[in-house]
């Protein structure tokens, strides 16, 4: 009896994952993976410094696709068969045993990305994986009765075809001609370059807890606050970045945002500094930071509120106290433009998600046609949770192909 033949083009974390769990679940299948590079498996390896940040901590799935700007609402049900703790027993099982982050993220206790790559290769030894494939053309076959897959070195057969390329904006054009929308990408997580006097020459200042709003939006985070060499980033600006993907773009990235960067109003920061104007009356303002701001903020606040080296607190007059809590509370920067967030680039943008069951992951225009990860439009903020969704995807459809 003829083996099913399933083709996975794409060789990353969706992928092998998916082709791993086809493997051990019906073991008569014929899995072959197309990569277009020379190696696969290269996003796993720069993720999180190249530490792999493999998944999160967070162990509901309502509140798990709440950090999806694109998908949450599809999500949902997939969270529901395989999710975060799956994730975990997932590795477990093959020998690979995860830690908890102070902030949720989750790597290899090893602190290395190696180790996911050689659990898949390890788990993959018999799945065929042909490396410089590159895609030219997929064609179904009449009557539905699978695919023709074409590469420069030849031609593949699948009975079901799992595509996982990831955000390729030429595999987006192949799936566009056979009929599925493609929602056009624009990048999701990035950092934004600022010129700004109060920021520079303060690289590596970290604000711990700030909230920001992108004026002229809806748009609002908190969290921490890196001051880098072009900008500002850390998980404030990247959750901006993500959930303000498309409205961002539209903008061209030119835009302004307002920092709290004490999260209280300007009446109590106003109440507080008139106590310190009390307390702290003869001492100069520049030289001891407050409300818990790292000391280089404090001083570039201070000196933007028009206060010099010099002033002691009893001196200030009222338009200065108003000029420092402005600063304090509502200091308004202008973006001029976006950095890509090291060198995880990832976008929003990809198959629409109209178009796919979310039971099996299974086109709804294509029988035995299936997708994972971050080809399909959806993405999410930095953490661990793009892979997640690969984990997710790569599973549910593996299982249903497998059945």
């Amino acid at each position: 009896m003829r083996k099913q033949q399933v083709i996975i083009i794409g060789g990353g974390a969706a992928g092998f994952f998916a082709a791993i769990n086809m493997a051990e679940q019906n073991p008569s299948l014929s899995i072959t993976i197309l990569e277009k590079a020379k190696e696969g498996l290269q996003k796993v390896r720069i993720s999180g410094g190249g530490r792999c940040n493999v998944t999160h901590a967070e162990f509901i799935p309502s509140e798990l696709t709440q950090n999806y700007p694109r998908g949450e609402k599809e999500l949902l049900g997939p969270f529901h068969q395989f999710m975060t703790g799956d994730t975990i027993e997932w590795f477990e099982k093959r020998g690979v045993e995860l830690k908890i982050e102070d902030d949720g993220r989750m790597f290899p206790v090893s602190n290395t990305s190696q180790t996911i790559i050689d659990c898949f290769l390890n788990e993959a030894k018999g799945i065929k994986v042909q490396y410089s494939q590159n895609v030219a053309n997929i064609d179904v076959k009449e009557n539905s009765e699978g695919f023709i897959i074409s590469t420069k070195d030849g031609t593949y057969h699948a009975d079901k075809l799992l595509i996982a390329t990831g955000s390729s904006v030429k595999f987006w054009k192949l799936l566009e001609g056979l009929g599925h929308t493609v929602v056009q990408p624009v990048p999701s997580l990035f950092t934004f370059d600022i010129q700004d006097e109060r920021i520079q020459d303060i690289p590596g200042v970290v604000a711990l807890d700030v909230s920001i709003t992108v004026l002229d939006t809806d748009l609002y985070s908190v969290g921490p606050l890196l001051i880098t060499h072009v900008g500002m980033s850390a998980p404030s600006i990247l959750k901006l970045s993500a959930f303000g993907a498309l409205e961002l773009a539209k903008r061209d990235y030119k835009f302004q945002i307002e920092i709290n960067f004490i999260k209280q109003t300007p009446e109590d920061c106003m109440e507080r500094l008139k106590e310190l104007k009390q307390k702290l009356a003869k001492k100069t303002v520049y030289k001891l930071a407050h409300f818990d701001l790292p000391k280089r903020l404090w001083r570039k606040l201070v000196l933007a509120a028009e206060i010099s080296e010099t002033d002691r607190w009893g001196d200030l007059n009222r338009q200065q106290l108003d000029n420092l809590v402005s600063q304090l509370t509502k200091a308004i920067f202008q973006v001029t433009g976006k950095s890509t967030f090291k060198d995880e680039f990832v976008t929003a943008g990809g198959v629409d998600l109209k178009e796919i069951n979310f039971k099996t992951f299974e086109s709804k225009i294509h029988k035995n046609l299936y997708f994972a990860g971050e080809v399909l439009n959806i993405d999410a903020v930095t953490g661990g949770f793009n892979f997640q969704n690969a984990w997710t995807g790569g599973f549910i459809a593996a299982k249903s192909i497998s059945s």
